[in-house]
Protein backbone atom coordinates (compact mmCIF):
# COMPACT_ATOMS: atom_id res chain seq x y z
CA UNK A 1 0.00 0.00 0.00
CA UNK A 2 1.54 3.30 -1.04
CA UNK A 3 1.46 6.51 1.02
CA UNK A 4 -0.94 8.02 -1.50
CA UNK A 5 -3.38 5.14 -1.03
CA UNK A 6 -3.28 5.36 2.76
CA UNK A 7 -3.51 9.13 2.96
CA UNK A 8 -7.27 9.38 3.46
CA UNK A 9 -7.97 6.23 5.44
CA UNK A 10 -10.45 6.76 8.26
CA UNK A 11 -9.17 5.80 11.72
CA UNK A 12 -10.73 2.92 13.52
CA UNK A 13 -11.80 2.70 17.15
CA UNK A 14 -12.71 6.40 17.32
CA UNK A 15 -15.89 8.43 17.04
CA UNK A 16 -16.89 12.08 17.29
CA UNK A 17 -15.40 15.33 16.13
CA UNK A 18 -11.67 15.88 16.06
CA UNK A 19 -10.29 19.37 16.56
CA UNK A 20 -7.17 19.84 14.46
CA UNK A 21 -4.59 21.98 16.29
CA UNK A 22 -3.83 25.36 14.77
CA UNK A 23 -0.46 25.87 13.04
CA UNK A 24 0.68 28.03 15.99
CA UNK A 25 -0.11 25.26 18.49
CA UNK A 26 1.65 22.68 16.31
CA UNK A 27 4.76 24.89 16.18
CA UNK A 28 4.72 25.22 19.98
CA UNK A 29 4.37 21.44 20.38
CA UNK A 30 7.29 20.86 18.02
CA UNK A 31 9.45 23.40 19.86
CA UNK A 32 8.59 21.96 23.27
CA UNK A 33 9.39 18.41 22.16
CA UNK A 34 12.58 19.34 20.30
CA UNK A 35 14.16 21.44 23.05
CA UNK A 36 13.56 18.73 25.62
CA UNK A 37 15.17 16.20 23.33
CA UNK A 38 18.04 18.62 22.70
CA UNK A 39 18.63 18.86 26.46
CA UNK A 40 18.83 15.07 26.68
CA UNK A 41 21.31 14.80 23.82
CA UNK A 42 23.28 17.84 24.92
CA UNK A 43 24.33 15.72 27.89
CA UNK A 44 25.52 12.90 25.63
CA UNK A 45 27.35 15.35 23.39
CA UNK A 46 29.13 16.99 26.31
CA UNK A 47 29.97 13.64 27.88
CA UNK A 48 31.48 12.36 24.63
CA UNK A 49 33.40 15.59 23.98
CA UNK A 50 34.82 15.74 27.52
CA UNK A 51 35.68 12.03 27.71
CA UNK A 52 39.41 12.75 28.09
CA UNK A 53 38.83 15.14 30.98
CA UNK A 54 36.32 12.82 32.65
CA UNK A 55 38.85 9.98 32.43
CA UNK A 56 41.44 12.16 34.16
CA UNK A 57 38.98 13.35 36.83
CA UNK A 58 37.17 10.11 37.66
CA UNK A 59 39.09 7.14 36.22
CA UNK A 60 42.81 7.94 36.55
CA UNK A 61 43.78 4.32 37.27
CA UNK A 62 44.05 1.27 35.09
CA UNK A 63 40.49 1.49 33.73
CA UNK A 64 41.19 4.72 31.84
CA UNK A 65 38.97 5.33 28.81
CA UNK A 66 37.16 2.03 29.41
CA UNK A 67 35.90 3.46 32.72
CA UNK A 68 34.62 6.57 30.96
CA UNK A 69 32.84 4.51 28.31
CA UNK A 70 31.39 2.37 31.12
CA UNK A 71 30.06 5.59 32.64
CA UNK A 72 28.43 6.34 29.31
CA UNK A 73 26.97 2.85 28.92
CA UNK A 74 25.72 2.56 32.52
CA UNK A 75 23.15 5.29 31.96
CA UNK A 76 21.38 2.83 29.66
CA UNK A 77 20.97 0.16 32.34
CA UNK A 78 17.90 1.86 33.80
CA UNK A 79 16.47 3.09 30.51
CA UNK A 80 14.31 -0.03 30.11
CA UNK A 81 13.02 0.36 33.68
CA UNK A 82 12.24 3.97 32.88
CA UNK A 83 10.35 2.83 29.79
CA UNK A 84 8.38 0.22 31.74
CA UNK A 85 7.38 2.80 34.37
CA UNK A 86 7.04 6.09 32.48
CA UNK A 87 5.37 4.54 29.41
CA UNK A 88 2.21 3.18 31.13
CA UNK A 89 2.00 6.35 33.24
CA UNK A 90 2.11 8.46 30.08
CA UNK A 91 -0.63 6.36 28.49
CA UNK A 92 -2.80 6.66 31.60
CA UNK A 93 -2.20 10.20 32.91
CA UNK A 94 -1.04 11.95 29.76
CA UNK A 95 2.16 12.68 27.87
CA UNK A 96 2.56 16.24 29.15
CA UNK A 97 2.93 15.41 32.86
CA UNK A 98 5.57 12.74 32.33
CA UNK A 99 7.59 14.94 29.96
CA UNK A 100 7.65 17.73 32.56
CA UNK A 101 9.14 15.40 35.15
CA UNK A 102 11.69 13.76 32.87
CA UNK A 103 13.16 16.99 31.53
CA UNK A 104 13.67 18.24 35.08
CA UNK A 105 15.40 15.03 36.16
CA UNK A 106 17.65 15.01 33.10
CA UNK A 107 18.73 18.65 33.40
CA UNK A 108 19.31 18.52 37.17
CA UNK A 109 21.33 15.28 37.09
CA UNK A 110 23.43 16.58 34.17
CA UNK A 111 24.15 19.84 36.01
CA UNK A 112 25.16 17.95 39.15
CA UNK A 113 27.94 16.20 37.23
CA UNK A 114 29.52 19.65 36.94
CA UNK A 115 29.91 19.93 40.72
CA UNK A 116 31.10 16.41 41.55
CA UNK A 117 34.38 15.95 43.44
CA UNK A 118 37.16 14.27 41.47
CA UNK A 119 38.91 11.00 42.25
CA UNK A 120 41.82 12.94 43.72
CA UNK A 121 39.45 14.51 46.28
CA UNK A 122 36.87 11.82 47.02
CA UNK A 123 38.58 8.61 45.94
CA UNK A 124 36.33 5.78 44.83
CA UNK A 125 33.24 7.86 45.69
CA UNK A 126 33.92 10.14 42.73
CA UNK A 127 33.25 7.56 39.99
CA UNK A 128 30.42 6.06 42.07
CA UNK A 129 28.64 9.42 42.22
CA UNK A 130 29.22 9.98 38.50
CA UNK A 131 27.71 6.61 37.66
CA UNK A 132 24.77 7.25 40.04
CA UNK A 133 23.91 10.46 38.19
CA UNK A 134 24.24 8.69 34.86
CA UNK A 135 21.76 6.11 36.12
CA UNK A 136 19.27 8.88 37.00
CA UNK A 137 19.74 10.30 33.52
CA UNK A 138 19.10 6.90 31.98
CA UNK A 139 15.96 6.30 34.03
CA UNK A 140 14.61 9.71 33.02
CA UNK A 141 15.54 9.28 29.38
CA UNK A 142 13.56 6.03 29.39
CA UNK A 143 10.44 8.20 29.52
CA UNK A 144 11.65 11.34 27.79
CA UNK A 145 12.42 10.18 24.29
CA UNK A 146 9.43 7.92 23.68
CA UNK A 147 7.12 10.53 25.16
CA UNK A 148 8.54 13.39 23.10
CA UNK A 149 8.29 11.39 19.87
CA UNK A 150 4.74 10.30 20.70
CA UNK A 151 3.73 13.84 21.66
CA UNK A 152 5.09 15.27 18.43
CA UNK A 153 3.57 12.53 16.24
CA UNK A 154 0.14 12.99 17.80
CA UNK A 155 0.22 16.75 17.24
CA UNK A 156 1.38 16.48 13.62
CA UNK A 157 -1.05 16.32 10.65
CA UNK A 158 -1.07 12.82 9.17
CA UNK A 159 0.20 13.97 5.78
CA UNK A 160 3.09 15.90 7.38
CA UNK A 161 4.12 13.60 10.23
CA UNK A 162 7.52 12.95 8.66
CA UNK A 163 8.17 16.63 8.05
CA UNK A 164 7.24 17.79 11.55
CA UNK A 165 8.59 14.71 13.32
CA UNK A 166 12.04 15.26 11.83
CA UNK A 167 12.44 18.37 13.98
CA UNK A 168 12.61 16.17 17.08
CA UNK A 169 15.77 14.65 15.62
CA UNK A 170 16.94 18.11 14.61
CA UNK A 171 16.86 18.70 18.38
CA UNK A 172 18.90 15.52 18.86
CA UNK A 173 21.62 16.73 16.55
CA UNK A 174 21.40 20.31 17.85
CA UNK A 175 21.95 19.05 21.40
CA UNK A 176 24.85 16.84 20.38
CA UNK A 177 26.42 19.54 18.19
CA UNK A 178 25.97 22.22 20.86
CA UNK A 179 27.74 20.08 23.43
CA UNK A 180 30.57 19.28 21.04
CA UNK A 181 30.92 22.90 19.84
CA UNK A 182 30.91 24.33 23.35
CA UNK A 183 33.68 22.00 24.49
CA UNK A 184 35.67 22.79 21.34
CA UNK A 185 35.37 26.55 21.96
CA UNK A 186 36.45 26.08 25.55
CA UNK A 187 39.43 24.01 24.44
CA UNK A 188 40.50 26.95 22.28
CA UNK A 189 39.76 29.62 24.90
CA UNK A 190 41.24 27.94 27.97
CA UNK A 191 44.61 26.40 28.65
CA UNK A 192 44.94 22.64 28.88
CA UNK A 193 45.50 22.88 32.62
CA UNK A 194 42.36 24.98 33.07
CA UNK A 195 40.27 22.46 31.13
CA UNK A 196 41.55 19.56 33.20
CA UNK A 197 41.01 21.33 36.53
CA UNK A 198 37.68 23.18 36.15
CA UNK A 199 36.83 24.02 32.53
CA UNK A 200 35.20 20.65 31.79
CA UNK A 201 32.56 21.37 34.46
CA UNK A 202 30.97 24.40 32.79
CA UNK A 203 29.21 22.62 29.88
CA UNK A 204 27.45 20.29 32.31
CA UNK A 205 26.19 23.20 34.41
CA UNK A 206 24.54 24.80 31.37
CA UNK A 207 22.09 21.89 31.16
CA UNK A 208 20.04 23.39 33.99
CA UNK A 209 18.89 26.57 32.17
CA UNK A 210 18.22 24.47 29.05
CA UNK A 211 15.94 22.26 31.10
CA UNK A 212 14.11 25.24 32.58
CA UNK A 213 13.39 26.62 29.09
CA UNK A 214 12.12 23.22 27.95
CA UNK A 215 9.91 22.88 31.03
CA UNK A 216 8.39 26.31 30.42
CA UNK A 217 7.56 25.50 26.79
CA UNK A 218 5.96 22.20 27.72
CA UNK A 219 3.90 23.78 30.49
CA UNK A 220 2.23 26.05 27.91
CA UNK A 221 0.67 23.14 26.02
CA UNK A 222 -2.26 20.82 26.60
CA UNK A 223 -1.94 17.10 26.00
CA UNK A 224 -2.12 15.98 22.38
CA UNK A 225 -5.62 15.99 20.82
CA UNK A 226 -5.18 12.34 19.78
CA UNK A 227 -4.61 11.29 23.41
CA UNK A 228 -7.32 13.59 24.77
CA UNK A 229 -9.86 12.17 22.33
CA UNK A 230 -9.25 8.56 23.42
CA UNK A 231 -9.11 9.59 27.09
CA UNK A 232 -12.53 11.26 26.87
CA UNK A 233 -14.08 8.23 25.20
CA UNK A 234 -12.64 5.95 27.89
CA UNK A 235 -13.81 8.17 30.76
CA UNK A 236 -16.58 5.75 31.76
CA UNK A 237 -14.49 2.61 31.32
CA UNK A 238 -13.31 0.52 34.26
CA UNK A 239 -10.05 1.92 35.60
CA UNK A 240 -7.11 -0.47 35.32
CA UNK A 241 -3.84 -0.58 37.21
CA UNK A 242 -0.53 0.33 35.64
CA UNK A 243 0.51 -3.32 35.89
CA UNK A 244 -2.59 -4.41 33.97
CA UNK A 245 -1.89 -1.80 31.29
CA UNK A 246 1.74 -2.93 31.04
CA UNK A 247 0.71 -6.58 30.75
CA UNK A 248 -1.83 -5.69 28.06
CA UNK A 249 0.85 -3.90 26.08
CA UNK A 250 3.32 -6.77 26.24
CA UNK A 251 0.82 -9.56 25.52
CA UNK A 252 -1.33 -7.95 22.85
CA UNK A 253 1.27 -5.88 21.00
CA UNK A 254 4.36 -8.08 21.13
CA UNK A 255 4.67 -8.13 17.33
CA UNK A 256 5.22 -4.39 16.83
CA UNK A 257 7.41 -4.38 19.94
CA UNK A 258 9.70 -7.01 18.40
CA UNK A 259 9.74 -5.33 14.98
CA UNK A 260 10.64 -2.01 16.52
CA UNK A 261 13.27 -3.69 18.73
CA UNK A 262 15.15 -4.96 15.67
CA UNK A 263 14.94 -1.65 13.85
CA UNK A 264 16.25 0.20 16.91
CA UNK A 265 19.27 -2.13 17.08
CA UNK A 266 20.38 -0.77 13.70
CA UNK A 267 19.30 2.79 14.47
CA UNK A 268 21.13 3.18 17.76
CA UNK A 269 24.27 1.18 17.05
CA UNK A 270 24.74 3.67 14.21
CA UNK A 271 23.73 6.59 16.42
CA UNK A 272 26.05 5.92 19.35
CA UNK A 273 28.92 4.72 17.20
CA UNK A 274 28.87 7.78 14.94
CA UNK A 275 27.83 10.50 17.37
CA UNK A 276 29.07 9.40 20.80
CA UNK A 277 32.05 7.11 20.24
CA UNK A 278 33.56 8.82 17.22
CA UNK A 279 35.56 11.58 19.03
CA UNK A 280 37.23 8.98 21.27
CA UNK A 281 37.81 6.69 18.29
CA UNK A 282 39.48 9.41 16.23
CA UNK A 283 41.72 10.36 19.14
CA UNK A 284 42.77 6.97 20.47
CA UNK A 285 42.67 4.92 17.27
CA UNK A 286 43.43 7.32 14.44
CA UNK A 287 45.76 9.49 16.54
CA UNK A 288 43.98 12.80 15.98
CA UNK A 289 44.13 15.60 18.50
CA UNK A 290 41.15 16.27 20.75
CA UNK A 291 40.23 19.39 18.78
CA UNK A 292 40.62 17.79 15.33
CA UNK A 293 38.38 14.89 16.30
CA UNK A 294 35.74 17.31 17.59
CA UNK A 295 35.89 19.32 14.36
CA UNK A 296 35.31 16.19 12.25
CA UNK A 297 32.25 15.20 14.27
CA UNK A 298 30.93 18.77 14.44
CA UNK A 299 31.11 19.24 10.66
CA UNK A 300 29.25 15.97 10.15
CA UNK A 301 26.57 16.94 12.66
CA UNK A 302 25.98 20.32 11.03
CA UNK A 303 25.59 18.68 7.60
CA UNK A 304 23.13 16.20 9.09
CA UNK A 305 21.15 18.99 10.76
CA UNK A 306 20.81 20.81 7.45
CA UNK A 307 19.53 17.70 5.67
CA UNK A 308 17.22 16.15 8.26
CA UNK A 309 14.08 18.27 7.54
CA UNK A 310 14.34 17.45 3.83
CA UNK A 311 14.51 13.71 4.49
CA UNK A 312 11.57 13.98 6.89
CA UNK A 313 9.45 15.73 4.27
CA UNK A 314 10.64 13.27 1.61
CA UNK A 315 9.36 10.36 3.70
CA UNK A 316 5.85 11.82 3.63
CA UNK A 317 5.91 11.44 -0.15
CA UNK A 318 7.79 8.17 -0.63
CA UNK A 319 7.01 6.33 2.62
CA UNK A 320 9.12 5.39 5.63
CA UNK A 321 10.21 1.94 4.46
CA UNK A 322 12.04 3.06 1.29
CA UNK A 323 13.97 5.59 3.38
CA UNK A 324 15.03 2.92 5.85
CA UNK A 325 16.00 0.46 3.14
CA UNK A 326 18.19 3.06 1.45
CA UNK A 327 19.87 3.89 4.76
CA UNK A 328 20.45 0.34 5.99
CA UNK A 329 21.76 -0.97 2.67
CA UNK A 330 23.97 2.10 2.22
CA UNK A 331 25.51 1.79 5.69
CA UNK A 332 26.07 -1.94 5.22
CA UNK A 333 27.89 -1.42 1.92
CA UNK A 334 29.94 1.68 2.79
CA UNK A 335 30.80 1.35 6.50
CA UNK A 336 34.06 -0.53 5.93
CA UNK A 337 35.33 1.70 3.08
CA UNK A 338 34.48 4.89 4.99
CA UNK A 339 36.10 3.74 8.24
CA UNK A 340 39.22 2.79 6.32
CA UNK A 341 39.15 6.20 4.65
CA UNK A 342 38.89 7.98 8.00
CA UNK A 343 42.27 6.53 8.92
CA UNK A 344 43.97 8.22 5.97
CA UNK A 345 44.04 11.76 7.35
CA UNK A 346 42.00 14.69 8.62
CA UNK A 347 40.28 15.66 5.34
CA UNK A 348 39.45 12.03 4.55
CA UNK A 349 38.07 11.60 8.06
CA UNK A 350 35.66 14.49 7.45
CA UNK A 351 34.58 13.01 4.11
CA UNK A 352 34.09 9.51 5.49
CA UNK A 353 32.16 10.69 8.53
CA UNK A 354 29.89 12.96 6.47
CA UNK A 355 29.09 10.12 4.05
CA UNK A 356 28.10 7.80 6.91
CA UNK A 357 26.14 10.60 8.57
CA UNK A 358 24.15 11.31 5.40
CA UNK A 359 23.42 7.59 4.99
CA UNK A 360 22.17 7.46 8.59
CA UNK A 361 19.86 10.48 8.30
CA UNK A 362 16.91 8.66 6.62
CA UNK A 363 16.55 6.54 9.76
CA UNK A 364 17.01 9.41 12.18
CA UNK A 365 14.67 11.77 10.31
CA UNK A 366 11.75 9.33 10.40
CA UNK A 367 11.81 8.03 13.98
CA UNK A 368 8.92 10.19 15.17
CA UNK A 369 6.88 9.37 12.08
CA UNK A 370 7.57 5.62 12.04
CA UNK A 371 7.65 4.27 15.58
CA UNK A 372 4.60 5.96 17.21
CA UNK A 373 2.49 4.84 14.24
CA UNK A 374 3.22 1.20 15.08
CA UNK A 375 0.94 1.31 18.15
CA UNK A 376 -2.62 2.45 18.95
CA UNK A 377 -3.11 5.53 21.13
CA UNK A 378 -3.90 3.78 24.44
CA UNK A 379 -0.55 1.89 24.49
CA UNK A 380 1.53 4.09 22.18
CA UNK A 381 3.75 5.67 24.85
CA UNK A 382 4.38 2.37 26.64
CA UNK A 383 4.93 0.32 23.47
CA UNK A 384 7.40 2.85 22.10
CA UNK A 385 9.25 3.40 25.39
CA UNK A 386 9.59 -0.29 26.25
CA UNK A 387 10.76 -1.51 22.86
CA UNK A 388 13.02 1.46 22.16
CA UNK A 389 14.74 1.52 25.54
CA UNK A 390 15.30 -2.21 25.97
CA UNK A 391 16.89 -2.38 22.52
CA UNK A 392 18.94 0.75 23.14
CA UNK A 393 20.17 -0.51 26.52
CA UNK A 394 21.31 -3.85 25.11
CA UNK A 395 22.87 -2.68 21.85
CA UNK A 396 22.88 1.09 21.24
CA UNK A 397 24.17 2.51 24.51
CA UNK A 398 26.75 -0.23 24.87
CA UNK A 399 28.18 0.37 21.38
CA UNK A 400 30.92 2.82 22.52
CA UNK A 401 31.98 0.43 25.31
CA UNK A 402 32.03 -2.61 23.01
CA UNK A 403 33.88 -0.75 20.28
CA UNK A 404 36.47 0.68 22.66
CA UNK A 405 37.03 -2.67 24.38
CA UNK A 406 37.52 -4.60 21.13
CA UNK A 407 39.67 -1.97 19.42
CA UNK A 408 41.92 -1.40 22.46
CA UNK A 409 42.40 -5.14 23.13
CA UNK A 410 42.78 -6.39 19.56
CA UNK A 411 44.03 -3.39 17.62
CA UNK A 412 41.36 -4.04 14.99
CA UNK A 413 40.59 -0.45 14.00
CA UNK A 414 37.83 -1.40 11.56
CA UNK A 415 35.76 -3.27 14.15
CA UNK A 416 33.24 -0.38 14.59
CA UNK A 417 32.39 -0.68 10.88
CA UNK A 418 31.82 -4.44 11.15
CA UNK A 419 29.72 -3.99 14.29
CA UNK A 420 27.61 -1.41 12.45
CA UNK A 421 27.18 -3.75 9.48
CA UNK A 422 25.91 -6.53 11.76
CA UNK A 423 23.38 -4.16 13.30
CA UNK A 424 22.17 -3.19 9.82
CA UNK A 425 21.47 -6.84 9.01
CA UNK A 426 19.25 -7.12 12.12
CA UNK A 427 17.51 -3.88 11.11
CA UNK A 428 16.83 -5.15 7.60
CA UNK A 429 15.24 -8.35 8.90
CA UNK A 430 12.93 -6.36 11.20
CA UNK A 431 12.15 -3.79 8.51
CA UNK A 432 10.84 -6.49 6.18
CA UNK A 433 7.90 -6.99 8.59
CA UNK A 434 7.05 -3.31 9.06
CA UNK A 435 3.72 -2.00 7.77
CA UNK A 436 3.93 1.27 5.81
CA UNK A 437 2.03 4.01 7.67
CA UNK A 438 2.95 7.20 5.80
CA UNK A 439 -0.21 9.32 5.64
CA UNK A 440 -2.23 6.93 7.83
CA UNK A 441 -4.17 8.41 10.76
CA UNK A 442 -2.85 7.47 14.21
CA UNK A 443 -6.15 8.32 15.94
CA UNK A 444 -8.17 5.71 17.74
CA UNK A 445 -7.60 2.46 19.57
CA UNK A 446 -6.59 0.19 16.67
CA UNK A 447 -3.12 -0.19 15.20
CA UNK A 448 -2.77 2.54 12.54
CA UNK A 449 -3.36 1.26 9.03
CA UNK A 450 -4.67 -2.10 10.17
CA UNK A 451 -7.54 -3.49 8.11
CA UNK A 452 -10.66 -4.71 9.89
CA UNK A 453 -10.10 -8.31 8.80
CA UNK A 454 -6.63 -8.65 10.32
CA UNK A 455 -6.53 -11.77 12.42
CA UNK A 456 -5.18 -10.43 15.69
CA UNK A 457 -5.04 -7.09 17.46
CA UNK A 458 -1.28 -7.06 17.42
CA UNK A 459 -0.87 -8.23 13.82
CA UNK A 460 1.76 -6.16 12.06
CA UNK A 461 3.55 -8.68 9.94
CA UNK A 462 4.17 -7.50 6.42
CA UNK A 463 4.53 -9.50 3.28
CA UNK A 464 8.29 -9.38 3.02
CA UNK A 465 10.05 -6.07 2.40
CA UNK A 466 7.20 -4.61 0.38
CA UNK A 467 4.36 -2.40 1.63
CA UNK A 468 1.07 -4.05 2.48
Amino acid sequence: MSPEQTRDQSPQGVTGEFDTPSPAVIRKAISASAIGNATEWYDYGVYAATATYLTHAFFPGSMGAIGTMLGFAISFVLRPLGGFIWGPIGDRLGRKHVLAITILLISISTALIGVLPTHAVAGIWAPILLIALRVVQGFSTGGEYGGAATFMAEYSPDSKRGRFGSFLEFGTLAGFASGTALVLVMNLALTEDQMYTWGWRLPFLLALPLGVVGLYLRSQLEDSPVFTEVEEQAADAVDVSLWTKLRETLLEYWRPILIMFGMVVALNVANYTLLAYQPEYLKNTIGMSEDSGSVVVLIGQVVMMCLIPFFGRWSDRTGRKPMWWWSLVGLFVLSLPMYWLMGQGFAWAIFGFVVLGVLYIPQLATISATFPAMFPTQVRYAGFAISYNVSTALFGGTAPLVNEAVVSNTGWNLFPAVYLMGACVIGMVALSFLRETAGVSIRGTDIPGESPDDETTGELAGAGPFNR
